[in-house]
């Protein structure tokens, strides 16, 4: 007997093989993954804005209730001022505090959750957000074994980090367009300005 890619059911139908050259997923698997990262999409989005909503309002994690961005402290003093490793050292130390770098700092991680949760315009935010993950990787600098001052870093790997996989987790689900499910990103897909520019995809 011959097995054919699409054999004939009862009722002169055709189906797809469940298995061998050729086969394709099932609809189920699609409907499952694509679930999955609409699910992955949304928990990246709260980790920007948690971030965020932190920062801003001292909601007693990373910031205490009078260092919020609202009681007049700054998201960025702490952490740029901290610095004492990497070829950018004196930069992010001379941006610490900035009144520019707060604000850039909180619209990005505003803009990217917003963006990123809803599943609208997942190309900007990707690009936005992997930016922003690659300047906070460049202020920690794995590669280094020892800070300025001598002790230990305490780099757990010279390369990959939590934000390079937040950065090429953000690129994925914006070209796996992730915004589609549990998202907004259809509808977005359809407003002219979208079609007409699709970088706001």
């Amino acid at each position: 007997m011959t097995l054919h890619d699409t054999p004939r059911a009862s009722g002169g139908a055709s189906r797809p093989l469940a298995a061998g050259r050729g086969a394709t997923a099932p609809a189920g698997a699609d409907r499952s993954a694509a679930r999955f990262l609409a699910l992955l999409r949304i928990a990246i989005g709260f980790v920007f804005l948690w971030a965020f909503a932190d920062k801003a309002f001292g909601l007693g994690y990373a910031t205490g209730a009078g260092n919020a961005w609202t009681d007049g402290g700054s998201p960025t003093r702490g952490f740029l001022s901290g610095v004492s490793v990497g070829p950018l050292e004196s930069t992010f130390q001379d941006m610490a505090g900035a009144v520019w770098a707060d604000w850039l700092f909180m619209l990005g991680l505003l803009g990217v959750g917003v963006a990123v949760c809803s599943g609208v315009g997942l190309r900007i935010s990707a690009v936005a957000g992997s930016v922003l993950m690659l300047l906070m990787w460049a202020a920690e600098w794995p590669p280094a074994r020892h800070l300025s001052d001598g002790s230990p870093s305490m780099s757990s790997n010279p390369f990959m980090d939590s934000h390079l996989v937040y950065a090429l987790v953000l690129i994925a689900l914006a070209l796996l367009r992730a915004g589609d499910t549990w998202g907004l990103g259809r509808a977005w897909s359809r407003l002219p300005a979208v079609r007409a520019v699709p970088w706001l995809r």
